[in-house]
């Protein structure tokens, strides 16, 4: 006796609505998220001319510390009783001082230079680090 298949073998199709949904879909989401990306709302506007000084701009208040405990503020060697008037005369705007001590530098030295650095109006710390 001979069995029937049920399902007959047929040609695979590729449907294209689907694709052209999605292709669509990108479309109108890459489109829109462009023109959220323009200021639309702003004017064209001509500046007058005039004589003006140009803003300054201030490069970042460094503490580097190495393996001996030297202290260098901004490439300049200072000492560690010196640090608090060194420091006041350059205080940044945002009272922030980047602290890039070594990795073998004794913390005692580097905590007592923050602290000094907090007498001149230090306010924030950034601790420098390496990425590896």
């Amino acid at each position: 006796m001979k069995l029937r298949r049920v399902r007959s073998p047929g040609k695979g199709r590729i449907e294209i609505i689907p694709m052209i949904d999605v292709m669509f879909f990108l479309l109108v989401t890459f489109m829109l998220a462009s023109l959220s990306l323009q200021n639309i709302d702003t004017l064209g506007i001509h500046m007058p001319q005039g004589q003006a000084q140009a803003l300054s701009h201030q490069e970042p208040l460094t503490l580097s510390i190495d393996r001996q405990s030297h202290l260098r503020l901004n490439r300049q060697s200072v000492s560690l009783d010196q640090l608090a008037a060194s420091i006041a005369p350059r205080l940044p705007a945002d009272h922030t001082l980047i602290v890039a001590a070594d990795n073998a530098t004794p913390q005692g030295t580097v905590v007592q230079a923050m602290l000094h650095a907090r007498a001149a109006g230090i306010e924030h710390f950034m601790i420098a680090v390496s990425h590896e």
